[in-house]
Protein backbone atom coordinates (compact mmCIF):
# COMPACT_ATOMS: atom_id res chain seq x y z
CA UNK A 1 0.00 0.00 0.00
CA UNK A 2 2.83 2.10 0.54
CA UNK A 3 4.16 1.92 -2.66
CA UNK A 4 1.10 2.92 -4.43
CA UNK A 5 0.71 5.93 -2.32
CA UNK A 6 4.33 6.56 -3.15
CA UNK A 7 3.95 6.24 -7.04
CA UNK A 8 0.97 7.57 -7.04
CA UNK A 9 2.21 10.91 -5.10
CA UNK A 10 4.75 10.97 -8.08
CA UNK A 11 1.70 10.76 -10.89
CA UNK A 12 0.18 13.25 -9.34
CA UNK A 13 2.98 15.78 -9.24
CA UNK A 14 3.23 15.35 -13.06
CA UNK A 15 -0.54 15.89 -13.05
CA UNK A 16 -0.37 19.08 -11.26
CA UNK A 17 2.07 20.72 -13.20
CA UNK A 18 -0.16 20.16 -16.16
CA UNK A 19 -2.86 21.52 -14.02
CA UNK A 20 -0.14 24.67 -13.07
CA UNK A 21 0.57 25.13 -16.78
CA UNK A 22 -2.99 25.23 -18.41
CA UNK A 23 -4.14 27.34 -15.27
CA UNK A 24 -1.00 30.24 -16.37
CA UNK A 25 -0.90 29.76 -20.25
CA UNK A 26 -3.14 27.47 -21.46
CA UNK A 27 -6.74 26.06 -22.11
CA UNK A 28 -7.67 27.63 -17.99
CA UNK A 29 -6.22 30.88 -18.27
CA UNK A 30 -9.54 32.43 -19.96
CA UNK A 31 -12.26 32.22 -17.14
CA UNK A 32 -14.80 31.04 -19.60
CA UNK A 33 -12.10 28.59 -21.11
CA UNK A 34 -11.67 27.16 -18.20
CA UNK A 35 -15.09 26.97 -16.54
CA UNK A 36 -15.88 24.58 -19.54
CA UNK A 37 -14.23 21.69 -18.85
CA UNK A 38 -13.77 22.28 -14.47
CA UNK A 39 -17.78 22.28 -14.93
CA UNK A 40 -17.45 19.35 -16.88
CA UNK A 41 -15.30 17.37 -14.51
CA UNK A 42 -17.55 18.37 -11.87
CA UNK A 43 -20.65 16.62 -14.02
CA UNK A 44 -18.83 13.60 -14.56
CA UNK A 45 -17.91 13.30 -10.60
CA UNK A 46 -21.50 14.11 -9.19
CA UNK A 47 -23.18 12.01 -11.60
CA UNK A 48 -21.37 8.81 -11.34
CA UNK A 49 -21.32 9.08 -7.77
CA UNK A 50 -24.65 9.35 -7.92
CA UNK A 51 -25.41 6.05 -9.66
CA UNK A 52 -23.35 4.03 -7.56
CA UNK A 53 -24.87 5.81 -4.51
CA UNK A 54 -28.39 4.30 -5.54
CA UNK A 55 -27.41 1.16 -6.20
CA UNK A 56 -25.13 0.78 -2.77
CA UNK A 57 -26.30 3.22 -0.16
CA UNK A 58 -27.60 0.25 1.95
CA UNK A 59 -25.04 -1.83 0.74
CA UNK A 60 -21.41 -2.74 2.51
CA UNK A 61 -20.06 -1.26 -0.58
CA UNK A 62 -20.97 2.36 0.16
CA UNK A 63 -17.75 3.65 0.81
CA UNK A 64 -16.64 3.13 -2.91
CA UNK A 65 -18.45 5.88 -4.33
CA UNK A 66 -15.15 7.48 -5.18
CA UNK A 67 -14.27 4.20 -7.83
CA UNK A 68 -16.63 5.76 -10.93
CA UNK A 69 -15.64 9.13 -10.57
CA UNK A 70 -12.30 9.17 -11.71
CA UNK A 71 -10.67 9.54 -15.68
CA UNK A 72 -7.25 7.40 -16.17
CA UNK A 73 -5.37 10.39 -18.03
CA UNK A 74 -2.49 8.32 -19.37
CA UNK A 75 -5.07 5.62 -21.01
CA UNK A 76 -8.04 8.14 -22.12
CA UNK A 77 -5.09 10.47 -23.91
CA UNK A 78 -3.68 7.07 -24.94
CA UNK A 79 -7.13 6.45 -26.69
CA UNK A 80 -7.50 9.91 -28.05
CA UNK A 81 -4.13 9.61 -29.78
CA UNK A 82 -5.60 6.71 -31.91
CA UNK A 83 -8.45 8.41 -33.64
CA UNK A 84 -6.57 12.14 -33.56
CA UNK A 85 -6.83 12.45 -36.94
CA UNK A 86 -10.76 12.14 -36.92
CA UNK A 87 -11.12 14.44 -33.55
CA UNK A 88 -9.49 18.19 -33.36
CA UNK A 89 -6.86 19.30 -31.37
CA UNK A 90 -8.55 21.47 -29.03
CA UNK A 91 -10.85 18.01 -27.49
CA UNK A 92 -7.58 16.95 -26.65
CA UNK A 93 -7.08 19.90 -24.57
CA UNK A 94 -10.08 19.75 -23.50
CA UNK A 95 -10.00 16.02 -22.74
CA UNK A 96 -7.01 16.47 -20.73
CA UNK A 97 -8.24 19.67 -18.62
CA UNK A 98 -11.61 17.33 -17.52
CA UNK A 99 -9.26 14.32 -16.46
CA UNK A 100 -6.96 16.89 -14.42
CA UNK A 101 -9.53 18.32 -12.36
CA UNK A 102 -11.39 15.33 -12.80
CA UNK A 103 -8.77 13.81 -10.67
CA UNK A 104 -8.00 16.43 -8.88
CA UNK A 105 -11.23 16.27 -7.89
CA UNK A 106 -10.65 12.48 -6.91
CA UNK A 107 -8.00 13.53 -4.57
CA UNK A 108 -9.53 15.99 -2.67
CA UNK A 109 -11.90 13.12 -2.14
CA UNK A 110 -9.68 10.83 -0.97
CA UNK A 111 -8.58 12.78 1.29
CA UNK A 112 -11.52 13.77 2.82
CA UNK A 113 -13.75 10.75 2.38
CA UNK A 114 -10.67 8.07 2.80
CA UNK A 115 -8.63 9.55 5.59
CA UNK A 116 -8.75 9.01 9.44
CA UNK A 117 -7.48 8.84 12.58
CA UNK A 118 -5.96 12.15 12.26
CA UNK A 119 -1.73 12.62 13.45
CA UNK A 120 -2.48 16.48 14.05
CA UNK A 121 1.37 16.84 15.06
CA UNK A 122 2.10 15.16 11.79
CA UNK A 123 -0.47 17.08 9.83
CA UNK A 124 1.73 20.39 11.71
CA UNK A 125 4.73 19.49 10.93
CA UNK A 126 3.56 19.03 6.63
CA UNK A 127 2.26 22.39 6.91
CA UNK A 128 5.44 23.66 8.26
CA UNK A 129 7.11 21.85 5.08
CA UNK A 130 4.61 23.83 2.90
CA UNK A 131 5.65 27.21 4.08
CA UNK A 132 9.27 25.91 3.53
CA UNK A 133 8.66 25.26 -0.04
CA UNK A 134 6.76 28.48 -0.40
CA UNK A 135 9.33 30.67 1.33
CA UNK A 136 12.03 28.65 -1.27
CA UNK A 137 9.64 29.57 -4.46
CA UNK A 138 9.87 33.72 -3.23
CA UNK A 139 13.65 33.47 -1.81
CA UNK A 140 15.42 30.88 -3.27
CA UNK A 141 17.23 29.16 -7.03
CA UNK A 142 13.86 28.94 -8.42
CA UNK A 143 15.83 26.88 -11.29
CA UNK A 144 17.42 23.57 -8.96
CA UNK A 145 14.75 21.08 -8.69
CA UNK A 146 16.46 19.01 -5.92
CA UNK A 147 15.49 21.06 -2.64
CA UNK A 148 11.95 20.96 -4.01
CA UNK A 149 11.66 17.04 -4.59
CA UNK A 150 13.50 16.60 -1.04
CA UNK A 151 10.88 18.53 0.75
CA UNK A 152 8.43 16.93 -1.07
CA UNK A 153 9.30 13.53 0.09
CA UNK A 154 9.77 15.30 3.62
CA UNK A 155 5.96 16.32 2.90
CA UNK A 156 5.05 12.80 1.39
CA UNK A 157 6.05 11.06 4.41
CA UNK A 158 4.50 13.89 7.16
CA UNK A 159 1.20 13.55 5.20
CA UNK A 160 1.74 9.64 5.07
CA UNK A 161 2.35 9.66 9.05
CA UNK A 162 -0.83 12.53 9.78
CA UNK A 163 -3.95 10.14 8.23
CA UNK A 164 -4.12 12.56 5.24
CA UNK A 165 -3.71 10.62 1.95
CA UNK A 166 -0.40 10.87 1.14
CA UNK A 167 -0.67 11.62 -2.66
CA UNK A 168 -2.23 14.91 -2.14
CA UNK A 169 1.24 15.95 -1.01
CA UNK A 170 2.15 15.54 -5.18
CA UNK A 171 -0.29 18.06 -5.98
CA UNK A 172 0.75 20.28 -3.28
CA UNK A 173 4.51 20.34 -4.23
CA UNK A 174 2.95 20.49 -8.18
CA UNK A 175 1.12 23.93 -6.93
CA UNK A 176 4.13 25.40 -5.29
CA UNK A 177 6.92 24.56 -7.32
CA UNK A 178 8.00 27.96 -9.45
CA UNK A 179 7.20 28.66 -13.09
CA UNK A 180 8.08 31.00 -15.49
CA UNK A 181 4.86 32.87 -16.24
CA UNK A 182 6.27 35.34 -18.78
CA UNK A 183 7.94 32.81 -21.13
CA UNK A 184 6.76 29.30 -21.15
CA UNK A 185 9.45 27.66 -22.97
CA UNK A 186 11.58 28.75 -20.57
CA UNK A 187 14.86 26.34 -19.58
CA UNK A 188 14.70 28.12 -16.14
CA UNK A 189 11.60 26.52 -15.22
CA UNK A 190 11.18 23.77 -12.50
CA UNK A 191 8.07 22.55 -13.77
CA UNK A 192 9.46 22.40 -16.89
CA UNK A 193 12.22 19.60 -15.12
CA UNK A 194 9.52 17.92 -13.66
CA UNK A 195 7.40 17.01 -16.43
CA UNK A 196 10.71 15.95 -18.28
CA UNK A 197 12.01 14.03 -15.79
CA UNK A 198 9.26 12.23 -14.29
CA UNK A 199 6.60 12.29 -17.70
CA UNK A 200 8.69 9.25 -18.93
CA UNK A 201 8.98 7.42 -15.52
CA UNK A 202 5.05 7.67 -15.27
CA UNK A 203 4.14 6.36 -18.49
CA UNK A 204 6.41 3.97 -18.98
CA UNK A 205 7.45 2.89 -15.30
CA UNK A 206 4.94 3.85 -12.43
CA UNK A 207 1.76 3.29 -14.36
CA UNK A 208 2.89 0.00 -16.41
CA UNK A 209 4.02 -1.40 -12.96
CA UNK A 210 0.92 -0.02 -10.81
CA UNK A 211 -2.08 -1.25 -13.59
CA UNK A 212 -0.05 -4.87 -13.55
CA UNK A 213 0.56 -5.27 -9.75
CA UNK A 214 -3.12 -4.03 -9.33
CA UNK A 215 -5.54 -5.49 -11.56
CA UNK A 216 -5.05 -9.44 -11.03
CA UNK A 217 -8.44 -10.71 -9.94
CA UNK A 218 -9.33 -13.84 -7.80
CA UNK A 219 -13.23 -13.76 -7.47
CA UNK A 220 -14.30 -16.07 -4.47
CA UNK A 221 -17.88 -17.53 -5.19
CA UNK A 222 -18.90 -17.12 -1.30
CA UNK A 223 -20.21 -13.92 -1.55
CA UNK A 224 -23.49 -12.29 -1.46
CA UNK A 225 -24.81 -11.90 -4.66
CA UNK A 226 -27.46 -9.33 -4.39
CA UNK A 227 -25.16 -7.01 -2.81
CA UNK A 228 -22.29 -7.96 -5.29
CA UNK A 229 -24.61 -7.20 -8.37
CA UNK A 230 -25.41 -3.79 -6.80
CA UNK A 231 -21.11 -3.14 -6.69
CA UNK A 232 -20.60 -3.83 -10.05
CA UNK A 233 -23.76 -1.96 -11.60
CA UNK A 234 -22.99 0.72 -9.66
CA UNK A 235 -19.55 1.00 -10.51
CA UNK A 236 -20.17 -0.34 -14.34
CA UNK A 237 -22.99 2.25 -15.12
CA UNK A 238 -21.14 5.21 -13.15
CA UNK A 239 -18.05 5.07 -15.38
CA UNK A 240 -20.25 3.83 -19.01
CA UNK A 241 -23.59 5.67 -18.26
CA UNK A 242 -23.14 8.26 -15.43
CA UNK A 243 -19.86 10.09 -16.51
CA UNK A 244 -20.84 11.15 -20.20
CA UNK A 245 -24.25 11.94 -19.30
CA UNK A 246 -23.00 13.93 -16.48
CA UNK A 247 -20.39 15.96 -18.57
CA UNK A 248 -22.78 16.47 -21.76
CA UNK A 249 -25.92 17.40 -19.16
CA UNK A 250 -23.36 20.42 -17.01
CA UNK A 251 -21.34 21.15 -20.29
CA UNK A 252 -24.84 22.21 -22.34
CA UNK A 253 -26.39 23.70 -19.32
CA UNK A 254 -22.84 25.62 -18.63
CA UNK A 255 -23.19 27.09 -22.48
CA UNK A 256 -26.73 28.01 -22.31
CA UNK A 257 -26.35 29.79 -19.65
CA UNK A 258 -23.52 31.65 -20.99
CA UNK A 259 -21.34 30.51 -18.03
CA UNK A 260 -19.00 28.60 -19.84
CA UNK A 261 -17.53 28.61 -23.22
CA UNK A 262 -17.18 25.62 -25.74
CA UNK A 263 -14.29 24.96 -27.74
CA UNK A 264 -15.22 26.96 -31.11
CA UNK A 265 -14.03 23.89 -33.67
CA UNK A 266 -15.69 21.18 -31.47
CA UNK A 267 -19.53 19.83 -32.25
CA UNK A 268 -21.53 18.48 -29.64
CA UNK A 269 -21.03 15.34 -31.20
CA UNK A 270 -17.48 15.45 -30.88
CA UNK A 271 -18.33 16.34 -27.22
CA UNK A 272 -20.31 13.02 -26.66
CA UNK A 273 -16.98 11.01 -27.81
CA UNK A 274 -14.88 12.87 -25.52
CA UNK A 275 -17.27 12.20 -22.47
CA UNK A 276 -16.90 8.01 -23.33
CA UNK A 277 -13.45 8.18 -23.32
CA UNK A 278 -13.88 10.00 -19.94
CA UNK A 279 -15.41 6.71 -18.96
CA UNK A 280 -12.07 5.03 -18.64
CA UNK A 281 -11.29 4.78 -15.29
CA UNK A 282 -9.12 1.85 -15.02
CA UNK A 283 -5.66 2.99 -12.51
CA UNK A 284 -7.51 5.47 -10.78
CA UNK A 285 -10.23 3.94 -10.48
CA UNK A 286 -8.41 0.75 -8.98
CA UNK A 287 -6.14 3.25 -7.06
CA UNK A 288 -9.42 4.66 -5.09
CA UNK A 289 -10.80 0.93 -4.94
CA UNK A 290 -7.29 -0.21 -2.88
CA UNK A 291 -8.17 2.64 -0.91
CA UNK A 292 -11.90 2.45 -0.28
CA UNK A 293 -12.00 -1.36 0.85
CA UNK A 294 -8.84 -1.91 2.28
CA UNK A 295 -8.39 -5.34 3.74
CA UNK A 296 -11.64 -6.59 1.95
CA UNK A 297 -10.21 -8.90 -1.05
CA UNK A 298 -13.45 -10.06 -2.36
CA UNK A 299 -14.82 -6.36 -2.37
CA UNK A 300 -11.48 -5.31 -3.99
CA UNK A 301 -11.41 -8.09 -6.87
CA UNK A 302 -15.17 -7.32 -7.74
CA UNK A 303 -14.68 -3.60 -8.31
CA UNK A 304 -11.55 -4.70 -10.16
CA UNK A 305 -13.87 -7.08 -12.41
CA UNK A 306 -16.40 -3.88 -12.82
CA UNK A 307 -13.63 -1.45 -13.73
CA UNK A 308 -12.12 -3.26 -16.50
CA UNK A 309 -15.75 -4.44 -17.83
CA UNK A 310 -16.33 -0.62 -17.74
CA UNK A 311 -13.53 0.93 -19.11
CA UNK A 312 -13.58 -2.12 -21.92
CA UNK A 313 -17.06 -0.60 -22.75
CA UNK A 314 -16.18 2.94 -22.27
CA UNK A 315 -12.97 1.89 -25.07
CA UNK A 316 -15.62 -0.13 -26.87
CA UNK A 317 -18.32 2.70 -27.73
CA UNK A 318 -15.76 5.33 -28.18
CA UNK A 319 -14.46 3.48 -30.90
CA UNK A 320 -17.97 2.85 -32.41
CA UNK A 321 -18.75 6.66 -31.78
CA UNK A 322 -15.97 8.04 -33.20
CA UNK A 323 -16.30 5.73 -36.21
CA UNK A 324 -19.80 6.13 -37.11
CA UNK A 325 -20.53 9.66 -35.81
CA UNK A 326 -19.44 11.59 -38.63
CA UNK A 327 -21.47 9.62 -41.31
CA UNK A 328 -24.42 10.40 -38.84
CA UNK A 329 -23.59 14.45 -39.01
CA UNK A 330 -23.31 14.34 -42.52
CA UNK A 331 -26.77 12.57 -43.03
CA UNK A 332 -28.10 15.01 -40.74
CA UNK A 333 -26.58 18.02 -42.00
CA UNK A 334 -28.10 17.11 -45.87
CA UNK A 335 -31.26 16.33 -44.60
CA UNK A 336 -31.07 20.02 -42.62
CA UNK A 337 -30.37 21.81 -46.11
CA UNK A 338 -32.85 19.94 -47.64
CA UNK A 339 -35.84 20.58 -45.20
CA UNK A 340 -34.19 24.27 -45.66
CA UNK A 341 -34.71 24.19 -50.02
CA UNK A 342 -37.96 22.95 -49.53
CA UNK A 343 -39.12 25.86 -46.73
Amino acid sequence: MIVNDFFMAIFFLVVGCEIKKEILYGNLSNIKKAAFPIIAACGGVIFPAIIFFLFNSKTPYSLGVGIPISTDIAFAIGVFMIFKNKLSSSLKIFLLSLAVVDDLLSILMIALLYSSDFNYYALGFALIIVGFIVLLNKLGKKDFLTPYLILGLILWASLYISGIHATIAGVILAMMIPTNRKNKNSKVDVTKKVERFFTPLCNLIILPIFAFSNTGISLDISFNMASAENLISGVILGLVIGKPLGIMLFTYLSTKFHIAEKPKDARWSSIFLVSLIAGIGFTMSIFVTEIAFEGNLQAINLAKFSILIASLLSCTLAYIGIETMPKIVKIYCKKSKKLALNK
